[in-house]
């Protein structure tokens, strides 16, 4: 392996300390350099080598930084990435990457200019309930796609005390917080939209900011894509279920990996990745002899590193990257 990539966050919240830390720390391929804390000084804790900047322009200015993880607010996304790119730097980019499909095009633009690399965090394709379902379909056992529904659901019923995702701004919000990750895993199956209808609403006391959302995308071959996200679901229905021409799929949302890494646990860890026991799909499909066959999938292990991987050969080896800009655009398109 080539030498690791030097890598520095814009933040140390949640998604610095749970989504990128545990990864960057353990993976060969980086080095886990630096990180953007303005105030308290938390990463020392976890990470005691690491160089914590007061200033998003002294952490820019340090050449030996290659790689910045713009892990910020939502509406923040651009402006980082722009300068961390203006600065030498690639990015990796938290989903959504832009508040607008026209934002994000205008860093790739820059990114060909300096000759760098935009790179935009969706683990969630590496999710052990989507790759369970991407296999099925892959299978021919389902037949013909005829429509499949994509849930993210939660119970939260009170305004998060995170003033940037309940502040009426641009990006904020259920949908582009958990839609793009279900829109992103049906563009990432099925390529590029058709057609769609979306609506989206607040019914939280107090609610300034969207926390259900809907949307029906439809895909080439008549392919329908159901996508619904809410804060108000107690008790959260199967995240995918598909019903082809010969079958249907059922999963519950139950990727493990989440509560993993709060948990503490490392992305070395054995056990990392690994659903609970009596997590399986139903898959019930008609065969050849027009049997009605019922099997339960195991789950399949997720893989979050994966991203990091792909990130790591990209840069260093130029490889592509699986998670294709243009998907990433077509995505914004659904969201805004």
């Amino acid at each position: 392996m080539e030498k690791p990539i030097v890598t520095a966050l814009l933040a140390y919240g949640m998604s610095g300390k749970v989504f990128h830390a545990p990864f960057l720390a353990t993976n060969k391929g980086f080095e886990l350099y630096a990180v953007l804390e303005r105030n308290e000084k938390k990463a020392v804790n976890d990470y005691p080598e690491i160089i914590s900047f007061s200033a998003i322009d002294e952490l820019l200015s340090d050449e030996k930084i290659e790689l910045v993880v713009i892990n910020t607010p939502n509406n923040t996304h651009f402006d980082y990435a722009k300068q961390a790119l203006e600065s030498g730097k690639h990015v990796l980019i938290e989903k959504p990457a832009t508040t607008t499909p026209e934002e994000f095009e205008i860093l790739l633009a820059l990114a060909e200019k300096v000759n760098r690399k935009v790179f935009v965090y969706q683990n969630r394709r590496w999710s052990s309930d989507i790759t369970a379902a991407r296999e099925i379909i892959n299978s021919g056992k389902l037949g013909d796609v005829i429509e499949i529904h994509l849930r993210f659901d939660r119970y939260r019923p009170t305004i998060s005390a995170k003033t940037f995702k309940e502040t009426p701004i641009p990006s904020s919000g259920i949908w582009y917080d958990l839609g793009s990750h279900l829109i992103d895993q049906a563009i990432s199956i099925f390529g590029k939209p058709v057609s769609h209808y979306r609506s989206k609403n607040s019914y939280r006391e107090n609610s300034l900011v969207d926390d259900f959302a809907f949307m029906h995308i439809v895909f080439p071959n008549k392919v329908n894509v159901f996508i619904t996200t809410s804060m108000l679901v107690s008790d959260a229905q199967a995240g995918i279920v598909i019903h082809g021409t010969k079958g249907s799929f059922i999963k519950e949302f139950c990727d493990e990996q989440e509560n993993q890494l709060i948990d503490g646990m490392s992305p070395l860890d054995s056990n990392f990745g690994n659903e609970k026991p009596n997590k399986e799909g139903k898959l019930t499909y008609i065969n050849a002899n027009n049997e009605t066959i019922v099997e339960m999938i195991p789950s399949i292990k997720g893989n979050f590193n994966a991203l990091f991987d792909e990130v790591y050969e990209s840069i260093r080896k130029r490889k592509s990257f699986s998670i294709d800009n243009q998907d990433i655009i077509e995505q914004l398109k659904l969201l805004t």
